[in-house]
C-alpha cells in the first residue's frame, strides 16, 4: 500500500559542516601527497551525511582520484576514533564486499587520514524510487551471503553494541504505545542475534550507484554482528519516508519475507526508541542537521509501525 511521503526538511546531500582539504595542517597534507604519489591539485567535499570530519574526493596532478577522510585527534575526537574504527573493520572485508577498500591509513600529527578507493557514482535520489531501492536491496542481499560468518575476530553483536536503547522506553513512558514499544524493544536481544556482518546505517548517504550498475555501501564505522536481514530492514526508512509500498517490498524479498511480522516490529521499536530520544537532544553546532534527521527518521517510523499494529495516531 503507497502512503503519503513526509516532507523532508533537511538539504538531502547538504546536511554536513565539514572540513576541506585546505584546513588540514601543511605537514599532514604533504604526509598525504607523499602517500599519493601526486600533488593534490583540486579537493571536492562530500557535504552529505552528519559528521564534521573531512570527506573529499582529491584528484592528484597525475590525473588520478582519491577518497579522503580526516579528522583531528584533539578537536574532532569521535571522528577520528570513528576513522580508526572503520580502518580496522575495513582490513577484514573480503575482496567481495561491496564496500570501497582500504589503501593506507596516516595517524601522526594529532591527525587521522584514511585514503580509500574512489568509486565513481550517485547517491539514491530523494524522494527514493521503485529502481534505486531494487538496485540497493539486491546489494545487501548479496552482502548478506558475502558477509556470513562476519569476517574478523571479536566482532560485537547487535544487542551487545545497541541493545541498550531498548531501556530508552522507560524514560519515554508519557508517549502513546510507549508500554507495547518498550516490550518489543525488549526481545532485541533474541530478535537481533545472528552471524551476519550488519552495517547499522545503510540510508541514501551511505549508498553509492556506480555506471557500471554496482551499488557499494559506505561508512562501515560501527559494524556488528547479527540478523542478516536486518541492513535489509534499515534500508527501508528512507523509501517508506519518501511513500513507497514497503510492505510489497518486504513480503517479495528474499530475507525479509520470512521474519515473522513480530520480529520486524521489535527492530522498528527499538530503532524508534533511539530515533525518538536522539531527536530532544540539543542541538549538535558542527551538525546542524543531526537531530532534525533524527526527527524525521521517528516520524517515519513510528507511522509505519502504526500501521503494522494498527494503532491510531
Amino acid at each position: 500500500m503507497r502512503v503519503s511521503a513526509i516532507p523532508l526538511d533537511f538539504p538531502v546531500g547538504r546536511t554536513a559542516r565539514r572540513l576541506g582539504w585546505v584546513h588540514l595542517p601543511p605537514a599532514v597534507r604533504t604526509a598525504v601527497e607523499r602517500r599519493l604519489g601526486s600533488r593534490v591539485v583540486d579537493a571536492t567535499s562530500c557535504d552529505a551525511g552528519f559528521t564534521p570530519g573531512l570527506a573529499s574526493v582529491v584528484t592528484c596532478a597525475d590525473g588520478s582520484r582519491h577518497f579522503l577522510k580526516a579528522a583531528s585527534t584533539k578537536a574532532q575526537k569521535y571522528a577520528a576514533d570513528a576513522y580508526r574504527v572503520e580502518a580496522r573493520k575495513l582490513r577484514t572485508m573480503p575482496p567481495s564486499a561491496p564496500a570501497p577498500r582500504l589503501r593506507w591509513v596516516h595517524e601522526a600529527d594529532d591527525w587521522v587520514v584514511l585514503g580509500l578507493e574512489y568509486v565513481e557514482g550517485r547517491a539514491p535520489e530523494r524522494p527514493w524510487s521503485d529502481a534505486d531501492l531494487t538496485a540497493c536491496s539486491d546489494m545487501l542481499v548479496a552482502a548478506a551471503g558475502q558477509l556470513t560468518p562476519a569476517p574478523g575476530l571479536g566482532v560485537t553483536t547487535f544487542a551487545e553494541e545497541l541493545g541498550s536503547w531498548a531501556s530508552l522506553w522507560d524514560r519515554l513512558g508519557g508517549l502513546p504505545h510507549a508500554a507495547e514499544c518498550g516490550e518489543l524493544a525488549g526481545r532485541i536481544a533474541e530478535v537481533s542475534a545472528g552471524e551476519t556482518l550488519v552495517h547499522c546505517d545503510v540510508r541514501d548517504d551511505n549508498l553509492i550507484l556506480a555506471p557500471d550498475g554496482r551499488v557499494w555501501l559506505c561508512d562501515w564505522n560501527w559494524p556488528v554482528r547479527g540478523a542478516a536481514w536486518l541492513d535489509s530492514l534499515i534500508l527501508l526508512i528512507g523509501p517508506c519516508g519518501d511513500g513507497l509500498d514497503v510492505e510489497a517490498h518486504i513480503a517479495a524479498h528474499p530475507l525479509l519475507a520470512d521474519v515473522e511480522p513480530d520480529h520486524i516490529d521489535v527492530v522498528l521499536a527499538h530503532l524508534l526508541g533511539y530515533f525518538t530520544a536522539s531527536a530532544d537532544l540539543p542541538r549538535v553546532s558542527n551538525s546542524p542537521y543531526l537531530r532534525t534527521m533524527a526527527a524525521w527518521q521517528r516520524d517515519v517510523i513510528h507511522r509505519w509501525l502504526a500501521r503494522r499494529r494498527g494503532w491510531r495516531i
